[in-house]
């Protein structure tokens, strides 16, 4: 959509109005109002973009736990919503050119490069040439929203359930879910009109998942599990109310919404999508897959440069491993090793109990260490919880699910138990200095609770950043006392190997015609991943192109920086005051974290 220039659409105000008001006497001017600073508009700018952000897209206001909008779910999937988000990034960055960038205070020239980097970068994805390879392919297995919603609505998600208005607020939301299932019934078809469709490994997946959930029946359903457990505060009446109209809800509307879909993928969807996996097998992939590698690394990358680093890395971390194979006395060759990893008893924990005894435990011990590092520690809490059932399957091994700012919600570190004897405990380590603390959950909750910040900084973002500082934060073992065990110092590799293997085959998959099997095998070759965490993982890729990508390049450019930095203050290089330049301002994209680090380190590093 364009967008008209100011001075054009003040002369179009004036030619409307009325003649008389032409010919009328002018009035006195008032006085005018003060100029307002550069710094003053740019934050006047962020705050009117970000309450018109939550406006349209409720789900982001609800994450932050602010429930104006909590009786919404919102559009997502129309051309009028995605008009309106084209509309508001075009008036955004014409607010922003208006702005003198040399009169703001350095902090806020930060802002206003991520603000100019993520707005141009979210309108690449909003043509309608790029909307044409996206929206009609509406979901997929790892992002979709049947993997997302049910979570939201489960009682232990981001949703409150503690007043009766919560619980008929998720109510109003679940008749906007059940829309967007079969508007996107309608945007699957337009897809398969122009060719335009997912992979029959992601149709098949996807199906299993709805069945799955429609098999837990009404009263075992994750949406009637907030009414099996009502606050106190509830009364008794509005308690049986709520029930019997959530039992409702899910039998006359949200499983014959899943059924439509289910039978949908499998009887019209699934004879029409792909057998290829990549995006190269898809019409104007390509081009999709040049836009992701942007988006999802913040570098001008190509896929070809993408998959040459990836080898690079894969060639480096494999002679840490001999070096180890070595240490331990291991006889036999590394794909000798990886099988002895995969395969000994002693590695596999007997139950979900062990592994989340086992994360507490690390827990404890890294909070110990982690005043050496860190100056600023999250007020947010953290809790340890299993990956639900229901999605346990084709989840990774561990994720992390934000808290609110003001600590009233809890960030969340998911261990996955689902088939245990593919889970090993040499790996436990390393999966939570990445997904909980200093990873994920320190980098997401600071930027959080820094109110100095704009709202778009505190809780927006890139995945190179975000991933990257994770995959950071696992580098970080030593300092944190951590991996002393030879085996445990493995799985720490096995983890960074794993992101270097991402390079190699997710670029492998879309761009160069990498099959499921052959990327499976290659990841297993390489690593001591078990069969099951590499397929779901290569499957991962298949389902949500470039994402994988943004691990590696991120935490090579923070690290990159600290050597940098270390080089250049020597003596003077204080970790903590790295640690606190580089999350301060929330998750930057790679380029201006270089320039602000560069000139952190050029004042002397205090």
């Amino acid at each position: 959509m364009s967008f008209r220039p100011l001075l054009l659409a003040s002369a179009a105000s004036l030619l409307a109005l009325p003649s008389a008001a032409l010919s009328r006497p002018a009035a006195p001017e008032p006085a005018a109002a003060p100029a307002m600073t550069a710094d003053a508009a740019l934050k006047q700018l962020f705050a009117d973009s970000d309450e018109a952000m939550l406006r349209r897209n409720p789900l982001a206001a609800l994450f932050r736990g602010d429930l104006r909008y909590a009786d919404h779910l919102g559009d997502m999937i129309s051309d009028a919503y995605f008009d309106a988000e084209r509309a508001a990034g075009e008036d955004d960055l014409r607010r922003l050119a208006a702005i003198d960038r040399s009169r703001l205070t350095p902090t806020d020239q930060i802002a206003y490069d991520v603000f100019k980097w993520q707005t141009e970068t979210n309108l690449k994805g909003l043509t309608p040439e790029m909307l044409a390879l996206t929206v009609v392919r509406p979901l997929d297995h790892f992002y979709g929203i049947q993997t997302l919603y049910p979570d939201l609505a489960s009682g232990t998600g981001a949703a409150p359930f503690k007043t009766v208005a919560d619980y008929e607020n998720n109510l109003k939301r679940h008749r906007e879910f059940i829309v967007y299932l079969d508007r996107a019934i309608a945007r699957f078809r337009e897809g398969m009109k122009t060719g335009v469709v997912q992979p029959k490994l992601v149709v098949r997946n996807m199906i299993e998942q709805f069945d799955v959930q429609l098999k837990q029946g009404v009263e075992g359903s994750t949406f009637y599990q907030p009414v099996t457990q009502f606050p106190a505060t509830i009364p008794a009446a509005d308690q049986a109310r709520l029930r019997a109209e959530y039992a409702a809800m899910i039998r006359d509307g949200i499983f014959p919404a899943y059924a439509r879909m289910r039978d949908f993928l499998k009887n019209e969807y699934l004879p029409a999508a792909r057998d290829s996996v990549g995006l190269s097998g898809m019409p104007g992939g390509d081009r999709l897959y040049a836009y992701l590698i942007e988006q999802n690394t913040t570098l001008p990358m190509t896929a070809a440069e993408v998959h040459t680093l990836g080898l690079q890395e894969v060639a480096r971390i494999t002679r840490e491993m001999e070096a180890v194979k070595r240490q331990v006395g291991f006889k036999g060759d590394l794909k000798a090793f990886f099988a002895f990893l995969r395969s000994d008893p002693r590695f596999k924990p007997k139950s979900k109990e062990e592994l989340r005894d086992g994360y507490i435990a690390i827990g404890k011990r890294v909070d110990t260490a982690i005043p050496s590092q860190f100056s600023v520690i999250p007020k947010t809490p953290l809790v340890i919880r299993p990956v639900p059932e229901y999605k346990e399957k084709t989840e990774a091994g561990g994720s992390y699910e934000q808290g609110t700012p003001d600590g009233s919600r809890p960030g969340v570190f998911y261990y996955n138990g689902y088939d245990l004897p593919s889970r090993y405990k040499w790996d436990m380590e390393t999966l939570y200095l990445h997904e909980a603390v200093p990873g994920h959950h320190f980098q997401i909750s600071l930027a959080q609770e820094n109110a100095d910040l704009p709202a778009f900084m505190r809780f927006g973002g890139n995945t190179a950043f975000v991933e990257g500082w994770a995959l950071y934060a696992e580098s970080l073992w030593k300092e944190l006392g951590m991996e002393t065990d030879p085996y445990q110092r493995m799985g720490g590799l096995s983890d960074e190997m794993l992101r270097a293997m991402r390079l190699v085959v997710d670029s492998g998959i879309h761009s160069m015609g990498w099959t499921r099997d052959q990327s499976i095998q290659y990841m297993l070759d390489n690593s001591p991943m078990s069969p099951t965490d590499a397929t779901a993982e290569v499957e991962r890729y298949i389902a949500i192109p470039g994402q994988a990508l943004a691990y590696k390049i991120g935490q090579l450019t923070i690290r990159k920086e600290r050597t940098a930095a270390e080089k250049a203050l020597g003596a003077r290089f204080d970790p903590r005051r790295f640690h606190d330049q580089v999350l301060n301002t929330g998750a930057l994209p790679m380029t201006v974290l270089e320039s602000k680090i560069d000139a952190w380190v050029k004042a002397g590093g205090k």
